[in-house]
């Protein structure tokens, strides 16, 4: 997420900009600690987060998509353009209760995909455009700021608010995605009631804060555009 630092920060630069920024350091510090505290329990079903992939595939009856590693760090996700299950290296070869939450999580994406999931095709949908959002914010932000031109703070109020759009359309993606993990895994009985549902739990509640903070970053970047814009 891009912070516009600098010029013309105004008053309100803690309430909108330094709070969600807070936020987003506090909880992506949580979802690092508690992948590093529950990647060390091993999970009784002894299973690696890559073939706990492919049997809830294979339980789902989805054979076309395909599960590979990846060397980024909590780098995992579903890209649905290629059906690819991409899983960072810690969770691709570990059998222990983040690898399996994380893994399932991801693998819940593949479902959405495969039942047509309304949220899912509406984030899909929208990637593009926010895309081109992204990429222009730097440039049309700090032009404003720096020359002083109200039309292109007014275009990076709508660079964010497209931005805005997509974050809130991920939360009910990712947070149904947990759900269906928490559910699958016990069904299946790959993780066993106690301490490794707790840990599901806690790797998965801890991911999802990560999108809330997102959601909250964008909504207070929009606002602080805003106020700057008004007070001009």
């Amino acid at each position: 997420m891009f912070y516009p630092y600098g010029f013309g920060l105004g008053s309100g630069w803690l309430f909108y900009i330094g709070i969600p920024l807070i936020i987003g350091i506090w909880a992506q510090i949580r979802v690092t600690s508690a992948f590093h505290k529950w990647g060390e329990v091993r999970a009784s079903s002894n299973i690696t987060g890559a073939e706990c992939a492919r049997e809830i595939l294979q339980a789902a009856q989805i054979p076309d998509v395909e599960v590979v590693e990846t060397n980024d760090f909590l780098g995992d996700h579903y890209d649905p353009r290629d059906k690819k299950l991409h899983l960072s290296t810690s969770v691709y070869n570990t059998p222990s209760v983040a690898a399996l939450g994380i893994a399932a999580h991801e693998t819940g994406h593949a479902i959405q995909h495969a039942k047509a999931y309304a949220p899912l095709k509406a984030r899909m949908a929208i990637v593009p455009v926010t895309m081109v959002a992204s990429r222009m914010l730097p440039f049309v932000i700090l032009g404003g700021l720096f020359f002083h031109i109200t039309g292109l703070i007014t275009l990076g109020i709508y660079c964010y608010l497209v931005l805005l759009v997509f974050q809130l359309i991920t939360l009910p993606v990712e947070f149904d995605a947990s759900r269906r993990a928490k559910i699958i895994l016990q069904q299946m009985g790959i993780v066993q009631p106690g301490e490794e549902v707790v840990g599901v739990n806690k790797v998965l509640n801890a991911a999802a804060l990560t999108y809330v903070a997102a959601f909250i970053a964008a909504l207070g970047n929009l606002l602080w555009l805003m106020s700057i814009r008004d007070r001009r």
